[in-house]
């Protein structure tokens, strides 16, 4: 069995999704230790432009990363692929507007697809009694963590992201920005992480 994978989508790859990449990766860590982290969660990112390919992490998404105790050496951009969201367990993206672009690419990934806010605000309500036991072991957190992307998108139902769930881009903005976008992805990287592996 594969890993539970989470791709997070945001324009160029270098600000949000690579935070929100990272980010979700330190959480997983922070609750499965080093070792494990990797082997139970794979988190990755892509972006909707092709831009910035092969670049590295924007320097204040960088610093936040970092600041926050996570790892941002070794990222490189890459543009979104149907092969990258065909391998998602889970989908981020910044937008509403970027949940539009991967559901055109794959409308079957709609109902795994969610705005990342969205993902966050909703995911207060789920019953974690009614999800599957939890335990560090890749098959245990992958029937967890596909139960969760389920209730979350029941408690979604047919309705809208609200404009509130969109993460703002900061690129070319100061580090304040920088700082509060990464507060926003931290709103629900750390949360799931919590009730994935509790």
């Amino acid at each position: 069995m594969a890993p539970f994978t989470v791709l997070h989508v945001c324009m160029g790859n270098i600000c949000r999704s690579p935070m929100a990449e990272r980010l979700l990766a330190r959480a997983v860590r922070d609750r499965a230790g080093d070792e494990a982290g990797e082997e139970l969660v794979r988190s990755l990112s892509a972006g909707t432009g092709g831009w910035h390919e092969g670049e590295e992490m924007n320097p204040p998404a960088a610093r936040q990363v970092r600041s926050r105790r996570g790892v941002p050496d070794g990222f490189l951009a890459r543009k979104l692929r149907g092969d990258f969201i065909d391998e998602a367990d889970l989908i981020l993206t910044a937008t509403a507007d970027q949940f539009d672009y991967v559901v055109a690419l794959r409308p079957d990934a709609a109902d795994h697809t969610f705005v990342l806010g969205e993902f966050g605000r909703l995911l207060g309500a789920v019953d974690a009694a009614a999800l599957p036991p939890a335990a560090p072991k890749q098959d245990a957190v992958h029937a967890r963590g596909a139960a969760i992307v389920e209730a979350v998108a029941a408690l979604r139902g047919s309705d809208a992201p609200l404009a509130a769930d969109d993460l703002d881009d900061p690129w070319g903005r100061g580090d304040q920005t920088f700082q509060r976008v990464g507060d926003e992805i931290e709103d629900t990287t750390v949360p799931f992480a919590a009730l994935l592996l509790p």
